[in-house]
This record gives C-alpha cells, sequence and structure tokens, in this order.
C-alpha cells in the first residue's frame, strides 16, 4: 500500500492477463505480486479459466495476497449460486476475496449468448436483492421480473466477503453506491474519475449512510524505449473494448479516440506519472495488466515492485 497526497491509502495490485493460454503464467503473476508487495491479484471472468474456482488454489500460494474477481457477469450465474462460490472462496482463503459483479456488455449477452439485456439497471437492482442478503446469510423472498428466489443461504464459518460492482453510468454508479462497497472501472481515465465517477459514486453512498467506497481502477502498462510497437500491440489487444458502448462512452468522457491512447505506454517516468493521475483523482485500488512482451515485461515489473513502497 501507498498514501496519496490526499492522506488516503492505494492499494496496487495486477490484473490477470486475461486470453493467457496457460495457467502457468497466472500463477507466474501471483508469484511476482506477492514478492512484489503488492495488495490485490484480480481476475477478469472470461470464457477461459473460471476465476472463483481458481482464487482458493492461487491463494494457498500467497498468504498475504488478496484476491478479486474483475468481474464475475451476472447474467451468467443465479445469484445463490454465485453467492455459495463467493463464500466458499471467502471461507478457503481466510476472509481475503471480494466479489466484483457486472453487467458485461450488450453485444456479448445478446450475440454471444442470444439473452435479453432489456432493462439491465432493473435486473442489477433484483440481482442485488437476492445477492446481498445471501451474501450474509440471511433470508431472502424476493418474487423479481428478472430474477426470484425463496430461501437462505448457509456456508457455515465463511467469513464475509465484500461486494463490488463495475458501474459506469449514473445510474449503476448510484446503485453501486447505495448496496455496495465501491465499483470497479476499466477504460475509464484519471479525469473521468475525478469528475464523473468519484462525485456520483460517493453522493450515493454518503445519502445511503455507507462508508467511503473504494474505486478500483483497472490499467494496461508497458515500461518500454519502443513506444510504437507498445502502441500497435495495445491497439490489438484493446480493440474490442472500444466498440462496446459503455467503455466507449467512458473513453469518450475522457477525451480518448482509441482504446489503445487508455493504455499507459513509455519510460518510467512517463508511466509513473500516468498512475500518480489516477491516485490523485480518488482511485483508492489500481490494478495493473501487465500488457507487454516478455523483451519489456521485466522493466514493467520492476516499476510495479516500487509502488507499494513509495
Amino acid at each position: 500500500m501507498t498514501t496519496s497526497d490526499h492522506g488516503d491509502t492505494v492499494r496496487w495490485g495486477l490484473l490477470a492477463e486475461p486470453w493467457t493460454g496457460d495457467f502457468d503464467q497466472i500463477v507466474d503473476e501471483v508469484d511476482f505480486a506477492a514478492a512484489a508487495g503488492l495488495d490485490t491479484y484480480w481476475m477478469a471472468q472470461v470464457p477461459r479459466f473460471d476465476a472463483i474456482t481458481a482464487v482458493p488454489l492461487l491463494a494457498a500460494r500467497a498468504p498475504q495476497l488478496k484476491f478479486g474477481t474483475a468481474v464475475v457477469a451476472i447474467y451468467h450465474r443465479h445469484p445463490v449460486a454465485l453467492a455459495s462460490q463467493a463464500l466458499t472462496a471467502s471461507l478457503l482463503t481466510g476472509g481475503r476475496f471480494t466479489l466484483g459483479i457486472g453487467l458485461m456488455h450488450r453485444p456479448v449477452i445478446e450475440g454471444m449468448f442470444e439473452m435479453s439485456f432489456d432493462r439491465p439497471v432493473r435486473h442489477m437492482r433484483e440481482y442485488l436483492d437476492i445477492l446481498g442478503p445471501s451474501l450474509e446469510q440471511q433470508p431472502v423472498d424476493v418474487s423479481g421480473q428478472t430474477v426470484s428466489f425463496h430461501g437462505r443461504l448457509d456456508v457455515p464459518h465463511a467469513p464475509p466477503c465484500p461486494l463490488m460492482i463495475a458501474a459506469l453510468g449514473d445510474q449503476m454508479l448510484r446503485l453501486c453506491g447505495r448496496r455496495a462497497s465501491g465499483t470497479i472501472t476499466f477504460m475509464t481515465g484519471p479525469r473521468t474519475i475525478r469528475d464523473h465517477v468519484v462525485p456520483v459514486l460517493s453522493a450515493a453512498a454518503d445519502q445511503a449512510g455507507r462508508p467511503a467506497p473504494r474505486v478500483v481502477a483497472l490499467v494496461p502498462v508497458t515500461v518500454t524505449s519502443d513506444i510504437d510497437r507498445a502502441r500497435a500491440r495495445a491497439a490489438k489487444l484493446l480493440a474490442g473494448y472500444g466498440q462496446m458502448p459503455s467503455y466507449r462512452a467512458m473513453l469518450d468522457r475522457e477525451g480518448l479516440r482509441n482504446p489503445e491512447d487508455f493504455a499507459l505506454i513509455g519510460g518510467e517516468d512517463e508511466v509513473r506519472s500516468g498512475l500518480d493521475a489516477f491516485v490523485q483523482a480518488g482511485a483508492t485500488d489500481i490494478g495493473l495488466y501487465v500488457m507487454a512482451t516478455a523483451h519489456d515485461r521485466d522493466r514493467t515489473r520492476a516499476l510495479i515492485a516500487t509502488l507499494p513502497s513509495r
């Protein structure tokens, strides 16, 4: 951890490379994160490894590291099934697991899964009506328009599991502030976090009498001398994100034309300055996506290893 100029604690972590072809790479990332003294290792739920299943195995290798999902799409799992998985992960990690959830994106839900993305905020609200009390192992009696449950989950001795929501638009940020511990952002720059995310989220949390929310900023980074080559690679890896409406809106708000413009690419001083901008904008957690080839990975990791002790 480190401290911002405002006196707030900032947690540093890694975001798993989402399309790694080998689980050994994830293990290597966890080992590095632990050795570097980072706080958190985040895993996205993509059509590959199951993130929550992997967490207890990874946590056993790194007893001081915390873990979280960034994020699990709610359309794919009933809230009680997800609560059961999350509480089991919390139990097996000794309370070192944070559940991050999100709606995902209309092109993915409707195009890939042929599921309805109609009224997504209502769906999230009803989902939370079940998921929230289930994570607290309280009775649930919900007959919703999109999801229902009547009963109670029982996971003996499971520690509490914090809940976070990927929220970018006003309605989702307000819902997140009222119902969760904070938000998880991607393709969202420091100016947007400072002027949009933090004010809307914090106001909603304050009105609900909740503690100050966490703001997790997920940021791709590459420390390199070959900036043109790294940008070309970033453009290829991140191209799909610019086609997702919610991310496109955040890029537009930040004044960024392409997804690769969001990535922090350059020398040590340039990348460090970019990260400082997120800290000063109000991010409480930063998850770094090391978007580097083997040639630049060691240099990028060397910079990351200096962050917790600043």
